[in-house]
């Protein structure tokens, strides 16, 4: 098994890179592959194809999730919770309801406890290849926060109400009190194990001075706080998502080595454990058809295409009514949140990819209940769930870019992000133009008139820099030009640096140490 799974990270990875080199949606050539690969003859005897749910829920899902919590915004989320709660609370629920009694109605074999299972899992949405498509063709940011804050926390609702519905099929749980105490428990200790953990967290990696540990501790950290939540029956999806958040108010705040540091492991491993989902989606394909041994056909292709366009219809439907019946019903509403676009309503009714959780949760099911029967309707439960999983990211991503581009909901989302870099850069400025020249007065800094001039040129600079980028950006400047030429007069010194290194003047500890500060300088004129 774990040659198995190194040879699809690999596998993933590579493919993944290709994909990016030629500006392809990752998440979909990687589908496609692994269903490819899962249709090769005899393929299960060189590669294990089993998905392992634990293997999803305790190794993939807790790092994915950390990544999307660092890079929320707090400020947009606080701004938009009532749509994002609509979205990533209430709208699962209805989904696990709606598709529950579908596929109780159109597969025989399920009970309605176990049809509930099957809509629980296929409730919420995967929003990474949806929000990979909406920065590349650049949605506005209220789009792109609410499919991003819905992607933060409907995990957390519909694998709590998995576990509710789970333990009602298998027989461990009886009442409606009963599941709803369930619920509320894992909610309540999720939040509580996010927020003890994630400020503990916080307050061990404040007090080091070791960007290297700090990167370390980050990096277990979701899987602690996970492991954690789920030891104690809470949502460990919850936990990790409001251990995250708090980690990333203080990251802020952190040394700009431990950023620096932790932006580039975090996007390393977000690349490697997206890419490997993705691939092993594709790859259940043959277990998915196994499961189905002696089902008919057309019972199959009945409960398919029902469920399928459930999962669609059901958020299609609920997302106009709850976009504008809440201002029409509240005065406060309407004087706090802007009117939605029906372009990018639509926009956020056609995100509603579903991922490898559904999957992995949907492999979880165990074969018998508490009775030692079998689970009722468990290969359906499989077959179903890769048929949403896959069509779901087939349908959604191919047509997602034509919807986008057709309804031109794209902003200029980069030049106002500029502007408002630039103001505050601005401000900056002037702060540290003010600080300059009462530590000149105070006489605190021995600093000659010459020193001065320099710092308060390097400022301005620095200024200058950040209002070029709102301008046209074809119009040649004299801080493109100074830009321009220092990386050139940068990219001599490295040379130089090798040069001394080849002829062994001086040790590769060395010429480490002198690439860095030429990579620091370098990174900061491209920012």
């Amino acid at each position: 098994m774990s040659a198995s799974l190194l040879a699809i990270l690999v596998v993933s990875v590579l493919v993944a890179a290709v994909a990016r080199r030629h500006d392809l949606s990752a998440p979909l050539v990687l589908v496609g592959v692994g269903l490819t690969i899962g249709l090769l003859p005899d393929v299960e005897y060189f590669i294990d194809l089993a998905l392992d749910p634990e293997v999803v829920l305790y190794v993939v899902l807790p790092p994915l999730l950390w990544t999307a919590g660092l890079e929320s915004s707090s400020v947009s989320m606080r701004a938009n919770k009532r749509p994002i709660a609509l979205l990533a609370v209430a709208l699962p629920l209805l989904t696990t309801a709606v598709v529950g009694f579908v596929a109780y109605r159109t597969v025989p074999e399920m009970t309605l406890a176990a049809a509930f299972v099957l809509g629980a899992i296929v409730a919420p949405p995967d929003a990474v290849s949806a929000g990979a498509i909406g920065r590349r063709l650049g949605l506005p940011r209220r789009t792109m926060t609410l499919i991003s804050g819905e992607s933060l926390l409907n995990d957390a609702t519909a694998l709590t109400a998995y576990k509710v519905a789970l333990a009602a099929a298998i027989g461990a749980s009886t009442g409606v009190s009963k599941g709803l105490t369930t619920f509320v428990m894992a909610v309540v200790g999720g939040v509580v194990v996010g927020f003890v953990l994630g400020k503990t967290l916080v307050y061990i990696r404040s007090h080091l001075d070791d960007p290297t540990a700090e990167s370390a501790i980050g990096l277990v950290a979701p899987f602690l706080v996970y492991l954690v939540a789920e030891q104690i029956h809470g949502s460990g999806v919850l936990a990790v998502v409001v251990a995250a958040l708090i980690a990333a108010q203080r990251f802020s705040h952190a040394g700009y080595a431990i950023r620096l540091q932790d932006d580039a492991v975090w996007r390393a491993v977000q690349l490697v454990l997206e890419s490997f989902a993705f691939l092993l989606i594709g790859l259940q394909l043959p277990t998915a058809i196994d499961e189905l041994d002696g089902i008919s056909a057309g019972e199959i292709v009945v409960a398919s295409v029902s469920v399928l366009a459930t999962v669609i219809l059901v958020r299609v439907l609920w997302m106009y009514p709850f976009a504008y019946l809440p201002r029409l019903l509240s005065a406060k509403i309407r004087a706090s949140e802007p009117a939605p676009d029906p372009r990018q309503v639509l926009i956020v009714a056609w995100a509603g990819m579903r991922g490898v959780v559904s999957l992995a949760a949907a492999f979880a099911v165990p074969l018998t209940t508490l009775t030692g029967d079998g689970f009722p309707g468990r290969p359906q439960i499989i077959f179903l769930t890769f048929i949403v999983v896959v069509g779901t990211l087939l349908l959604h991503g191919l047509t997602l870019p034509w919807l986008i581009r057709r309804l031109d909901v794209r902003s200029d989302q980069a030049r106002l992000d500029a502007t408002a870099a630039a103001a505050a850069q601005e401000k900056a400025a002037r702060a540290a133009d003010e600080l300059l020249d009462q530590l000149l007065a105070d006489a605190a800094a021995d600093l000659d008139e010459q020193t001065a001039k320099v710092l308060r040129a390097w400022n301005n600079r620095r200024q200058w820099s950040a209002w070029e980028r709102v301008e046209d950006r074809t119009a040649e400047s004299s801080m493109a030009a100074f830009r321009e030429l220092r990386l050139q007069m940068l990219g001599a010194e490295r040379k130089a640096f090798l040069a001394e290194r080849d002829v062994g003047n001086i040790d590769d500890e060395v010429l480490s140490k002198l690439l860095h500060g030429i990579d620091l300088e370098e990174a900061m004129l491209t920012r």
